[in-house]
């Protein structure tokens, strides 16, 4: 058996890597080819193009690489033509991967997706295409499966990959003072790292009892983070440490945390959260028209419940933020917020999703 694998960015080649472990368990003799980066190549994939060769992210970007954007389609697609697998595996990565769904259809290559696109929170007319151009679908988030069903689609539930790299993580001892830990993690893109970073920093004062420290984003500079932080004179003394955001969250009595997937693995790491999201005016009242869902965090919208509080907008503030993260600072709130935790790794379907996934792709 042959399979091309595709993903994208930094958090498909982690999966893809642990899927790839997984199916070689099984077969030791698989071929495996793709776009990737250095996890899937010590996996076993023989990766061709690399990941950091497709960031292009945001309109104005897009648009200046049109050329290189649409060149690695037909890069792509002469690989695939040339290696001819047995079945494509795209991991996430809509933007691309949902474009190359349709040619792989109509090239009769057989589609296995595995993440699906957030098409339940906004632009929920993509399941008719992926409909169309998917032959199995294999998502990660509980209520997905329902989604799906309502277009008539059966898809299959394997459970959050994250549950697998967090239960096996071996955190590294951090450098620093001795203090209880506040985690503060303002996103990965410059726009929400400036709007939001500041009014995590506007809570310093009040909690001098812990050590603040900032994850930074590796696709950002520590020159950027200190700019944006240069309004906050005491703050110029947190460290910000890159590259190590599970040893914090392994370590932090709590967190502040932007929306995303980070809300997600301070929960599986058992860190009590404060959700905070910021956007510009014009942005987040588009945003508010689009997007088809009661909460921002991926937490809550797992439970269907806030589990986590969630500051967004105008309620991101610094006496909301002093008020919520004193609340979950509290001793008394801890079982709540454990029990809350361990309900949540139960409904994403407890570790193992990589090794599920594998036995349906190759069931042999």
């Amino acid at each position: 058996m042959k399979y091309y694998i595709i993903a994208g960015e930094a958090s498909g080649d982690l999966h893809a890597s642990n899927l790839v472990k997984a199916l070689k368990q099984k077969n030791p003799d698989l071929e495996l080819r793709g776009w990737g980066g250095d996890l899937m190549q010590e996996a076993g994939v023989d990766v061709v193009k690399h990941y950091k060769e497709l960031a292009f992210m945001g309109f104005l970007e897009v648009a200046k690489n049109i050329r290189t954007i649409l060149g690695n389609f037909k890069i792509c697609k002469d690989d695939i033509l040339n290696y001819q697998p047995d079945a494509v595996i795209l991991v996430d990565y809509p933007g691309f991967n949902l474009r190359m769904a349709k040619w792989l259809k109509a090239s009769k290559i057989e589609v296995l997706y595995y993440i699906s696109p957030q098409i339940w929170a906004w632009h929920q007319s993509r399941v008719k295409e992926i409909k169309k151009n998917v032959d199995r679908m294999f998502v990660i988030l509980p209520f997905e499966k329902e989604f799906y069903a309502k277009y008539q689609m059966d898809v299959d539930f394997v459970g959050h990959p994250l549950l697998d790299v967090v239960e096996g993580y071996e955190p590294k001892t951090l450098p620093l003072a001795g203090k209880k830990i506040i985690a503060l993690l303002p996103g990965s893109r410059k726009q929400e790292i400036s709007l939001v970073l500041p009014e995590m920093l506007a809570v310093i004062t009040h909690f001098s009892d812990y050590e603040f420290i900032i994850a930074g984003a590796p696709s950002q500079t520590e020159s950027f983070y200190r700019k944006v932080m240069a309004t906050h004179p005491l703050a110029q003394k947190i460290p910000i440490i890159f590259a190590q955001t599970y040893d914090i969250l392994a370590q932090a009595d709590a967190a502040l945390v932007t929306s995303g997937t980070a809300t997600l693995e301070a929960a599986l790491f058992e860190v009590p959260q404060v959700v905070c999201y910021k956007g510009s005016a014009i942005s987040y009242a588009i945003a508010k028209r689009l997007v088809k869902v009661d909460y921002i965090s991926l937490v809550n919208l797992i439970a269907d419940e806030e589990m986590v509080k969630e500051l967004i907008q105008n309620e991101l503030n610094t006496k909301n933020l002093i008020q919520e993260l004193s609340i979950i600072l509290d001793t008394d709130n801890q079982p709540k917020i454990n029990a809350n935790y361990q309900r949540l790794k139960q409904m994403l379907g407890n570790a193992g999703a990589s090794q599920r996934l594998a036995d349906l792709i190759y069931p042999a």
